[in-house]
């Protein structure tokens, strides 16, 4: 049967990390490739707690709510943000989003028209590049080092381009897992100011710091309130399933989201907002998130420690200072995303890099998650996925005779 489709669903593509981890669901595979925190570390106790807290209060907590969200929730969301030097916004200023996705989504839908430009760090979240696709943006890739954008770059693209706005994501990336540099961040707070362009910073990972000794100021504690969106997520650090993000910014561009989303959902979950209330203010909520941090630094120490020991010649990586993902360049011949059926038949699975290109691509990349697998799973697809990628080196060699 053929159907009258609408013409902005060519633009619609299937994200590459739901389809592998269809592929790698279906057998005994050592998955890397979502990006999927730990189930075994769920707060479970604290949860069910806050939901018993909610049911507690009587039927109202059942009924519609604003489609801004839980008030009590927002000034929590205010309260925690303050701790990372972002204030200045109030509850009006915070709108509770299903998970941070939907945020990009209200954002794009009441920001961008087809032919719109949108500039971005290359590699950069693939799932917002779908988003800003979908709406039939052009996504622009800016020149990007593991300190953040290039600003000669950025404002050369800035002046041609004349985007709608900047998406980055400068603390923990997905996939890079690069950490901006505070110059950086400040020269494009400077560029955005001077090109008035609004900047979409998210911030999913920002809480999982591996280093106690370092700060990493959000774009939008850098910024007056007119710049900057922030949006961020319970999904890392309470859980994934309850599905509750954020965002705040300048309340022009708030309300008008919240216009939109009454037209999508109408609200996000109530129950989930009210538990995350009652999570926030009758559990030690940090108290977790520090444990959290202990057990992924751990095991993003044990997965970089076992590349070392593999010693596989012209591999580029950077140590993670947080976040969920290791990001590695491999030699410039060997082709990741067809390597990926090789890695799977021998039981381990990886998110190729080239989805994650704005520009041009990098078939030599991947990504890797280190929060979900256990450390003896990490030692054990680490081992298969080295010597599968050692192997394809070989064969190159073999091939150029060298």
């Amino acid at each position: 049967m053929k159907y009258a489709f609408a013409n902005r669903v060519r633009h619609l593509q299937s994200s590459a990390v739901r389809d592998i981890l269809k592929i790698v669901g279906q057998g005994n595979v050592i998955s890397f490739a979502g990006g999927l925190p730990d189930d075994d570390l769920f707060p479970l106790e604290g949860i069910e707690d806050a939901f018993n807290r909610v049911f507690k209060t009587g039927k109202k907590s059942l009924q519609y709510m604003e489609t801004e969200g839980y008030r009590p929730l927002r000034e929590v969301i205010l309260h925690r943000m303050a701790k990372k030097g972002i204030s200045g916004f109030t509850s009006d200023e915070v709108l509770i989003t299903t998970g941070s996705q939907q945020a990009i989504d209200l954002f794009s839908r009441i920001m961008l028209s087809p032919g719109d430009v949108v500039l971005t760090e290359d590699p950069t979240y693939l799932a917002a590049l779908q988003v800003f696709k979908s709406y039939e943006a052009e996504v622009v890739a800016v020149e990007s080092d593991d300190d953040g954008m290039l600003p000669g770059d950025l404002e050369e693209k800035l002046k041609q381009y004349h985007p709608k706005c900047v998406y980055v994501v400068p603390t923990f990336s997905n996939p890079a897992g690069r950490v901006w540099a505070l110059e950086r961040r400040k020269q494009l707070i400077d560029l955005v100011h001077r090109y008035k362009v609004v900047v979409f910073e998210d911030d999913p990972y920002g809480e999982l710091q591996f280093t106690e000794n370092e700060v990493y100021t959000p774009l939008a504690a850098l910024d007056d309130g007119t710049r900057v969106m922030y949006t961020s997520t319970f999904s890392k650090t309470a859980v994934p399933a309850l599905r509750t993000g954020w965002i705040t910014g300048p309340y022009q561009i708030i309300r008008m989201m919240a216009q939109a989303k009454q037209a999508n959902d109408l609200h996000s979950n109530s129950l989930s907002q009210q538990a995350l209330y009652e999570l926030c203010t009758h559990y030690d909520l940090d108290a977790h998130i520090k444990h959290l941090i202990e057990v992924y630094k751990s095991r993003m120490e044990i997965m970089v420690r076992c590349l070392e020991v593999a010693n596989l010649p012209n591999v580029h990586f950077v140590k993670p200072k947080g976040g969920m993902f290791l990001w590695i360049e491999v030699d410039e011949r060997i082709d990741l995303t067809s390597l990926l059926d090789k890695a799977v038949e021998h039981g381990v699975a990886y998110v190729p890099g080239e989805p994650f290109f704005a520009g041009n691509p990098k078939k030599n990349t991947m990504r890797l998650n280190f929060t979900h697998a256990t450390p003896e799973k990490i030692k054990q697809g680490m081992n298969l996925l080295t010597h599968v990628i050692s192997t394809e080196m070989n064969k190159h060699l073999v091939e150029i005779g060298e």
